[in-house]
């Protein structure tokens, strides 16, 4: 088979994926965003993140500084910081994360974080006592604004996604989360990639929920 051929194969199969309102799913593991005044505490005054990896959204990136995250039951380590700094601290687990550390931790869209129960983090012998914060993150779809009108979702729309994996189900209950800063793809989180048998380039396709 030449080159061409395959191309064209190629470009076809992903024009009928787009037709299909499919977005490529990517799965998160535990991560934290930290304020000035936590990376301050854990890392000392004035400290800068040291920017390792971007991810697939514009401005964020993986940094090389990894943190200690302690609850009553027990402890995760090696939990990688992402930048850049917010205004508050955010932490991201799954759900079995939760049971590791012993707290009860809600599933929550990132940024609504009051009424969250709080984590100590440690980097080294630097403590930081979260007092709130800690998060199951909703799943949800990054999307521009183009693919919104594409896929005919709106802003906080919640919608239904296909998978088609080696696993295939519908996850329901996705949060739609449309921003012209943003790249089109869909988070989940290690326990629903797990469930569904994610592998890089996973799609998934969007099913409106009838009102």
């Amino acid at each position: 088979m030449n080159q061409q051929l395959v191309e064209s194969i190629v470009n076809e199969v992903v024009k009928r994926v787009q037709d299909e309102k499919c977005v490529e799913i990517e799965a998160s593991g535990k991560h934290v965003h930290l304020s000035r005044e936590a990376i301050d505490t854990l890392f000392g005054k004035g400290y800068q993140l040291t920017k390792a990896k971007e991810l697939s959204q514009p401005g964020q990136y993986a940094c090389k500084e990894r943190v200690t995250l302690i609850g009553p039951k027990g402890s995760l380590h090696n939990v990688v910081v992402l930048g850049p700094e917010r205004k508050e601290s955010q932490v991201e687990v799954s759900l079995t994360d939760t049971l590791s550390l012993g707290i009860k931790v809600p599933v929550r869209e990132s940024g609504k974080i009051e009424g969250t129960p709080g984590v100590i983090i440690a980097s080294g012998s630097n403590i930081l006592r979260l007092e709130k914060g800690l998060i199951v993150a909703k799943r949800h779809i990054h999307m521009t604004p183009d693919d919104a009108k594409k896929f005919y979702v709106e802003n906080g729309e919640v919608v239904q996604v296909k998978v088609f994996s080696n696993r295939p189900l519908i996850f329901d209950d996705v949060l739609v989360r449309v921003n012209p800063s943003y790249q089109t793809y869909m988070h989940i989180d290690y326990d629903e990639a797990n469930a569904c048998g994610f592998a890089k380039g996973t799609m998934g396709k969007i099913i409106k929920l009838c009102k």
